[in-house]
């Protein structure tokens, strides 16, 4: 659905939750809001993420326990026309702005760790609950040598209590599923690129530890400058990298924000196709926006993103692509589903503070309710957050571009 569509859609759920909460004077307004890089190049990503969580709303009838409750989701843009992707800024606004309304109970979000890491102590100190569709940096939750920073992820939680929980598999596992790929594909070389960003450059870092430990050749790493206006001498310098030669493969640690469509385009024209020297990317890359920004140099390109495959899904993951094709169209946005269950989790969190005779409007009751979910049969399948706040299925999805769109490899994992 289109982003106007869709807010209107949200402004028509707002309009009729006042009217029904000014008609009944039992009725206590809720509020769940998400926040997610709605402009720029990762909008197909977002949109996809923020129409799903509307889709399981709707489904909800928009009210919890029992109809006790009316309940509204927001969908708010943590990105800025300016940058053309997420803003910190926007982020900073955004979760005080959540913590600052008094009936948000739930912030969903973000799709940056970058960003998460701006918000979680924000909200943390409110006590508020963030769940998180897509975040897979492991410092937000837990440590791993050679990759998190010495004060993660303690930094994040200033009132010493944990908020953050993750509907992914962190960057610790997505590093050796890609280099497992790697080893399927007859990869013996690799040169790592990440875009400087936390994301980027944590996920490159993982996919180098697990590339030495099974013997792939790491024959260089280096950061590049998302702003540049070319990536010719870069593509030039990893042309002769693997002694002399060219390596089998570059690993690229970004989001598809980060000037990637630049940078494929460039290296197609130094370094040739993508079956000449193997492009691999993770989830930041894996999106119709992809395509959109590198064209034909797109094509080939191998990804990696947290979840299952379609037609590996039970028959909750398999309606909620039905569903969803039949109010948004067909979407191949691997996020989507993860935005869906974020939304479940949110949800089913309220319906447990309600049955043990708890108060909702708490968001202190709400957080500790999301923690407590164990064996939750949703549309992953079943799966429990542990103690850190990560999800207990480590799955991953691997697919390529061929002719102009991407193709499911399948379900692997670490």
């Amino acid at each position: 659905m289109p982003k106007r569509l869709r807010s209107f859609s949200a402004l028509l759920a707002t309009i009729s939750f006042l009217i029904s909460s000014c008609g009944n004077n039992n009725t206590v307004p809720l509020k769940i809001v998400s926040s997610l890089p709605l402009t720029g190049v990762a909008s197909p990503q977002a949109e996809s993420i923020a129409n799903a969580m509307q889709l399981r709303m709707e489904q909800a009838g928009n009210q919890v326990c029992g109809g006790k409750y009316k309940i509204v989701y927001e969908s708010w843009d943590d990105a800025s026309a300016t940058l053309g992707k997420w803003d910190p800024d926007v982020e900073v606004k955004n979760a005080n702005n959540a913590v600052n309304d008094v009936s948000i109970i739930a912030y969903l979000g973000t799709f940056n760790s970058g960003a998460a890491e701006l918000s979680m102590p924000i909200l943390n100190q409110a006590g508020m609950i963030m769940i998180s569709p897509a975040n897979t940096y492991p410092g937000l939750t837990h440590k791993v040598e050679g990759v998190t920073e010495a004060n993660e992820p303690y930094i994040y939680y200033p009132n010493g209590i944990r908020n953050f929980v993750r509907l992914v598999a962190s960057d610790d596992l997505q590093g050796p599923v890609i280099v497992n790929f790697m080893t399927s594909q007859d990869i013996k070389s690799v040169y790592i690129l990440n875009d400087n960003e936390v994301y980027g450059k944590g996920v490159a870092d993982a996919v180098v530890l697990a590339a030495q430990k099974a013997g792939i050749m790491v024959v260089g790493q280096d950061g590049y400058d998302s702003k540049a206006a070319n990536y010719l001498d870069l593509m030039e310098k990893i042309s002769t990298s693997n002694n002399g030669s060219v390596p089998d493969a570059i690993f690229l640690g970004a989001i598809v924000q980060n000037n990637v469509g630049q940078l494929l385009n460039d290296k197609v024209s130094v370094l040739g196709d993508n079956q000449k020297v193997k492009i691999i990317g993770p989830d930041g890359i894996y999106t119709e926006g992809l395509i959109e920004t590198a064209g034909a140099a797109a094509e080939g390109v191998f990804t990696t993103t947290p979840g299952l495959a379609l037609a590996d899904l039970g028959k909750t993951g398999q309606k909620f692509h039905s569903d969803y094709a039949k109010e948004f169209g067909e979407t191949n946005e691997p996020y989507a589903i993860m935005g869906y269950e974020t939304m479940n989790v949110a949800l089913k969190a309220i319906e447990n503070v309600c049955a043990a005779g708890g108060n909702p409007t708490d968001r202190k009751v709400v957080r500790d309710a999301v923690f407590a979910i164990k064996e939750f049969e949703g549309a992953l399948g079943t799966w429990s957050f542990d103690a850190n706040g990560d999800i207990t299925i480590p799955y991953f999805l691997v697919g390529q571009v061929q002719n102009g769109k991407f193709v499911q490899f399948g379900t692997y994992t670490p």
